[in-house]
């Protein structure tokens, strides 16, 4: 089905669905393979690792011709030239994240930049807003990641922000196939983002066992993590989640929780499930198998399209 909105239009795309710009993961191979199937691709640069980032993007450019952005994640990006870096990179969609909204906002869109800011809360939000964003991606604390300590879910935070405020959303956290994001529209998003699907895909750079656990999650194989202390996580549950789980606690004096990614790259790529903490949102018990992108795209697409006239028929 077509789609024309404000989500569209800012972007360039076909169709409003974004992935979402996690560590190590949304490179290359991934991005593009998003682009290319009509979404917008997101370079991350949560891993830190700038140079390795600028290749990535150059790469971008030689896998497709279509738009794609960069995310800043200000928690992990401290460089001061990270504005020019992107800015030299060409792309001009950028999200922010992780931090405060008015550091980066004005230098971007002087760039002729269209910025989008994370928020996990209504306050949150109207600060975006007030920073200048041109939109919010309303992050719902079922998503996976790096969270809130006090998380809002989808359901409660997307129809809050909506109603005060009147800039272009894209909904994040619990969105996996068409229903999802056609629940999303209905309370007041133009676009979703996509994360823990896109881990499973076939074109995510992560090892087999990562994916075969999403694959293998119930409804409530996700733990909250450091929800006493920031940053808070949603991780897959395993051995090690399960020992943290228990041992974050507000009397909690033990390193901090960002130790226990030291090895993320043997979890992330190595397949050692207990090396680190495999972050992914509670829509992983709703996965159920490895897909290539184009095929997850078309299938929300068409899943969209098909619950909303359902719905029309039903209730119109």
């Amino acid at each position: 089905m077509p789609f024309a909105n404000r989500i569209t239009d800012m972007l360039g795309v076909q169709y409003p669905i974004v992935q979402a710009p996690m560590g190590w993961i949304a490179r290359a191979p991934l991005a593009s393979a998003v682009s290319n199937a009509g979404g917008m691709g997101i370079i991350e640069t949560s891993s830190g690792q700038l140079d390795e980032i600028k290749d990535e993007i150059a790469k971008m450019r030689t896998l497709t011709d279509k738009p794609f952005g960069v995310n800043i994640a200000q928690a992990f990006v401290r460089d001061p030239g990270i504005v020019d870096f992107v800015v030299d990179q060409g792309v001009k969609f950028v999200t922010t994240s992780a931090g405060d909204p008015t550091k980066y906002c004005g230098p971007l869109k002087a760039a002729g930049l269209t910025v989008f800011h994370v928020v996990p809360t209504l306050k949150a939000a109207l600060k975006a807003i007030e920073a200048g964003v041109d939109g919010l991606v309303v992050e719902g604390g079922e998503g996976g990641g790096f969270k809130n300590p006090q998380p809002v879910m989808t359901m409660v935070l997307l129809p809050l922000v909506a109603e005060r405020t009147g800039v272009p959303i894209i909904a994040a956290g619990g969105i996996t196939c068409g229903r999802t994001m056609a629940a999303a529209f209905a309370l007041g998003a133009e676009g979703v983002q996509m994360g823990t699907r896109m881990v499973s895909a076939a074109e995510s750079p992560v090892h087999q066992n990562w994916k075969q656990a999403i694959i293998d999650a119930e409804d409530t194989d996700t733990i909250f993590l450091n929800q006493f202390g920031k940053p808070a996580l949603r991780a897959l549950r395993t051995k090690k989640t399960e020992h943290l789980e228990r041992e974050l606690t507000p009397d909690y004096a033990g390193p901090p929780v960002m130790s226990h990614m030291a090895r993320a790259l043997d979890l992330y790529f190595g397949g050692d499930m207990e090396a680190s903490i495999a972050l992914s949102g509670q829509v992983a018990g709703r996965i159920d198998s490895v897909k290539p992108v184009a095929e997850i795209i078309a299938e929300t697409v068409r899943e969209f399209d098909e619950t909303v006239k359902a719905m029309a028929k039903r209730y119109g």
